[in-house]
């Protein structure tokens, strides 16, 4: 290993997004860095499309063997950088495209922190350079003690998707891997909320990248697709666990009332299948109270 940084992708079905992906990494300004290509076990002819790429000694394609959803292949991408000695890790979609300086502005901000700092994430911008309603962070409530950051572009928060998130591999064997039982939705917000529950994580303004997906409209059920639904069994789920992790009544009425005002939006949409969404929320929200994920940790 020539470098201490790894970037990891997790790739599923979609070998074109994810050779913009790379083409866009191999064109940062700052190239001392190693990526991780880790695939779900696609089926569309991944391995082969990006093939010709794989000559780059800085490159590396592993298959996990079957689909363990995005959270899943995150939890073993990070495990494998962590083993293999990397020191940082930079983690992203395969729909991710970053701005050549996005990596660089990361290292700038982590070299204006002295290193003391959980995580890092960038600007998400959506393909028509708006905010991307997906991955815009949480605020903590403890930006107020870090105004001079504000000057330097980074602003304090305490959750962010994993569309361009940064930290290390020390903070990793600390608090362990992100739950892969969570197989999609769900797993960045409870892991970076792990992580700055100890530690103090940014957001940082100069660092931009490009969250290629069909639409900038929030996820909902209520609207989506037949061929999506399955996804909501796991984010109902999951999102009773994380906000029953907070620990606090509010959190657990907020999240009650959004599934009121979801089913309300189901009932009152023109599109079929209104019952069997409920049913899945119903059943997804049951889940979620048997739900308890243990944390694995590297050795």
């Amino acid at each position: 290993m020539t470098n201490d940084i790894v970037a990891i992708i997790v790739t599923y079905n979609r070998k074109e997004l994810l050779k913009e992906s790379i083409l866009s990494l191999f064109q940062q300004t700052y190239q001392n860095f190693s990526i991780y290509i880790i695939d779900n076990a696609s089926t569309d002819g991944t391995y082969e499309y990006i093939n010709d790429m794989l000559d780059n000694d800085r490159l590396y394609y592993f298959n996990t063997g079957k689909n363990l959803g995005g959270a899943g292949g995150f939890s073993f991408g990070i495990k494998e950088a962590v083993q293999n000695g990397f020191s940082y890790l930079w983690i992203m979609d395969d729909d991710t495209l970053p701005k050549p300086t996005a990596l660089e502005e990361l290292l700038a901000a982590k070299t204006i922190l002295k290193d003391d700092f959980g995580f890092l994430c960038s600007d998400v911008k959506w393909i028509d350079g708006s905010p991307c309603a997906m991955n815009v962070p949480n605020v903590s409530k403890q930006w107020i003690e870090n105004t001079q950051l504000i000057k330097d572009g980074l602003l304090r928060v305490e959750q962010c998707s994993f569309v361009s998130c940064f930290f290390t591999s020390k903070i990793v064997k600390e608090i362990g891997l992100p739950f892969k039982e969570f197989f999609v939705w769900g797993d960045d917000a409870e892991y970076t909320k792990r992580i700055s529950d100890i530690y103090p994580s940014y957001f940082v303004s100069k660092s931009i990248v490009t969250h290629k997906m069909k639409s900038n409209i929030p996820t909902d059920i209520s609207q989506d697709s037949p061929d999506r639904l399955f996804r909501y069994q796991f984010s109902y789920r999951n999102m009773y666990y994380v906000n029953r992790q907070q620990g606090n009544k509010l959190s657990m009425l907020l999240y009650r009332y959004g599934i009121f005002l979801d089913i309300k939006k189901i009932i009152k949409s023109s599109q079929k299948g209104k019952w069997k969404k409920i049913r899945i929320i119903l059943k997804s929200v049951k889940a979620g109270k048997k739900f308890k994920p243990e944390i694995e940790y590297i050795d």
